[in-house]
């Protein structure tokens, strides 16, 4: 369990700008509608594979300007991504937070 706490903390490490942080919860949505699309259209499930890459690495590439965490542990990084979208409720959240530091600002 040490391993996945390790590449945890580098998958948030490697995660800390907002935008990127967005397209990640989205690429995390698309990952688990892609397996329920599996039972209905392979096509569809493609599509939604190719747009969780597109989104991913175009956050690091645009936003994040480091390399994907996927490259320092691989597999095990899509554990920790899911985990951490579901910790912070696929980025609901984070924007919740975002709202109350506003509001009391």
């Amino acid at each position: 369990m040490n391993y996945f706490h390790e590449a945890k903390a580098h998958f948030i490490a490697s995660h800390q700008h907002p935008i990127n942080q967005v397209l990640h919860h989205i690429t995390n949505l698309l990952a688990i509608a892609a397996v329920v699309l599996l039972f209905y259209d392979w096509r569809l499930t493609l599509i939604c594979l190719v747009l969780t890459q597109v989104f991913a690495l175009g956050g690091h590439a645009f936003f994040e300007k480091n390399e994907p965490a996927f490259r320092k542990y691989p597999g095990i990084t899509i554990l920790a991504s899911l985990s951490w979208s579901v910790e912070n409720g696929f980025g609901l959240r984070q924007v919740w937070s975002h709202l109350r530091q506003q509001q009391n600002a």
